[in-house]
């Protein structure tokens, strides 16, 4: 990793890869294939795409029931409990509508009403991502939604893995498929003969799969289109060199794109990282990725103050931030723009990713600048509701008439006058 002394020019963002011509044409052509021809277009494109044909992509309940049968009974355990830690973290995020009640028996009041149906993207393959399932299902089901639909693509045996079809399980999630790519944001957005539409789309996928939820947003809502990860760690020289390290590595090994940076007010500290970070990169099973990821884009800041550190992980807004400093939690009260925060040696960022409760569906990219984390608000909407009684509408009718006439809209004067009195009642 490089090290340099932090200045005014720094930032998180990256050329990423946004898809090509000959991409968004390939995705445009499946989800108007799907949309024209259902089942058949979705059978076709996981059969050229994913190697697998198959008649019916529905789980059964047998194949949920398989795999939970021969599931390792522990780590059926850790996903029970951090379910549970999940909701609990989620449940406080609810929140009512409210009535304003006005003069004269009139009153104002917002509605909060669940999606009806919401769809979940779970990448797979040869690869299992049971967090995936809890992190995006429990919200929903805190929210209210009454239907969650999940979609996975299957490994070449046809079967998803069976984490994921635990995890789905622990939450009384049946309606699964074992579909894939850009046919499956197809079918949430569209629906076919097997799977019914749904309103929204969450969860992270490969370049087709972003470009396809970006392509049917409107049609249905998405929740974003998330780049690699990013761990910025702010440090002073009471942390340790090799935890810092691990921390950095923890978010590196995920893609060759992933950001690890360090800000630190230690010249010691900097040092002992760089060397700790290729001590630790050797061995590490998925060292070929996390190297390509740190000598991209890992980077050490030398501040010279700590306000100085603070103003530049601000400016950063990077999806991940440990703070491992004196005095860490007023520090971290300093920070504005992070989609979230973890203070102290003992909250290294994997805590949040799997077990603590917060949600790691988080803003990257330097979005966090004005993005949240998946949240319950996200599987709610909020409906508006007016109730004007005759005399609040005596009262307010002319200046609501004037203000219509005002920006030249005569049919909205009309509609309000004519009631009541404009008839001679």
């Amino acid at each position: 990793m490089k090290i340099t002394k932090l200045t005014d020019a720094i930032s998180l963002k990256r050329q990423l890869e946004g898809g090509n011509e000959e991409q968004l044409k390939t995705v445009r052509q499946v989800l108007q294939d799907v949309r024209d021809n259902g089942d058949e277009a979705v059978r076709k494109y996981s059969e050229m795409w994913d190697g697998i044909s198959l008649s019916d992509f529905r789980v059964s309940q047998e194949e949920i029931d398989e795999a939970v049968a021969g599931f390792d009974p522990q780590l059926k355990q850790d996903l029970v409990e951090a379910a549970e830690n999940i909701r609990y973290y989620h449940e406080a995020q609810k929140r009512d509508g409210y009535k304003l009640p006005l003069a004269d028996g009139s009153w104002l009041s917002q509605r909060i009403i669940p999606l009806d149906a919401v769809g979940l993207y779970v990448p797979g393959g040869s690869a299992a991502y049971p967090s995936s399932v809890l992190m995006n299902v429990i919200p929903a089901q805190v929210a209210g939604v009454e239907r969650i639909v999940i979609t996975s693509p299957a490994g070449r045996d046809g079967l998803l893995p069976s984490a994921v079809l635990v995890s789905a399980s622990i939450l009384g999630i049946s309606e699964i498929y074992k579909v894939g790519g850009a046919q499956a944001i197809a079918a949430l957005a569209y629906g076919t003969e097997t799977i019914a539409p749904v309103d929204k789309i969450t969860g992270p996928g490969n370049i087709f799969v972003a470009l396809a939820k970006r392509e049917v947003f409107g049609e249905v809502a998405i929740d974003m289109i998330a780049g690699p990860s990013e761990i910025c760690v702010l440090a002073d020289d009471s942390a340790f060199a090799d935890e810092v390290a691990a921390d950095l590595l923890s978010q590196a090994e995920h893609d060759p794109l992933a950001c690890a940076v360090l800000i630190t007010t230690s010249e010691r500290l900097a040092k002992e990282v760089k060397e700790e970070v290729e001590k630790q990169l050797t061995g590490l099973p998925r060292e070929e990725i996390a190297r390509k990821s740190i000598e991209n884009f890992g980077q050490i800041y030398i501040a010279e103050n700590i306000d100085r550190a603070i103003e530049a992980v601000n400016s950063l807004a990077p999806e991940h931030l440990e703070v491992i400093t004196k005095d860490a939690v007023d520090i971290s009260e300093k920070i504005r723009h992070a989609g979230a925060v973890f203070i102290g040696r003992y909250s290294s960022e994997p805590v949040g990713d799997y077990f603590a409760g917060t949600n790691h569906v988080l803003p990257t990219n330097s979005t966090a600048r004005f993005a949240s984390g998946l949240n319950v608000d996200d599987f709610i909407k909020r409906t508006n509701v007016v109730y004007y009684s005759e005399k609040t509408w005596e009262q307010n009718a002319p200046k609501i008439a004037r203000l219509a006439r005002m920006e030249g809209l005569e049919g909205h004067a009309r509609a309000v006058e004519s009631r009541g009195w404009s008839k001679g009642e």
